[in-house]
């Protein structure tokens, strides 16, 4: 059974970072792209990409994550959150909400949390670029905001 859950969680990991590299350098605001742009992405369909430009807009990506808990897995889901994401604020989103950028748990969110309030891009590239390479902070970067 633990030989199972490990190659489980290869699996898991080795799609999520696949659809990183697919998809990092595109990834869509779910607050502003069409329905067409969306349902090329994996996991979606045209009907959940209709439904959410129906629910838009969204405070934040827990909302998000809140319409598409009844229809996708949290694995389905973080695969999509490579390529479509509502963009966190620096200063202001939750744990939670940190939490569901694609690769990033519960210590790389308190890093995030650690540094506020953010004066700048250039400073949270250089505090969290204490802990990742740059390749990973330019990609944790498609993911954020300054408000």
């Amino acid at each position: 059974m633990q030989s199972f859950r490990s190659r489980t969680l290869l699996s898991t990991t080795l799609l999520t970072l696949f659809a990183w590299s697919v998809f990092a350098a595109d990834i869509l605001d779910a607050n502003s792209a069409s329905a067409n742009e969306m349902a090329s992405l994996p996991h979606m369909t045209m009907a959940l990409a209709d439904s959410i430009v129906a629910s838009r807009p969204f405070e934040n990506i827990g909302e998000l994550d809140e319409l598409l808990s009844s229809t996708l897995d949290e694995e389905a889901r973080e695969a999509l959150y490579a390529a479509l994401f509502v963009p966190i604020s620096l200063d202001n989103a939750s744990n939670a909400n940190i939490q569901l950028i694609p690769g990033v748990g519960s210590r790389m969110a308190h890093e995030f949390e650690e540094y506020r309030p953010y004066t700048s891009i250039e400073q949270f590239r250089r505090e969290i670029g204490k802990y990742v390479d740059e390749a990973e902070v330019a990609r944790l970067e498609q993911y954020v905001t300054l408000q």
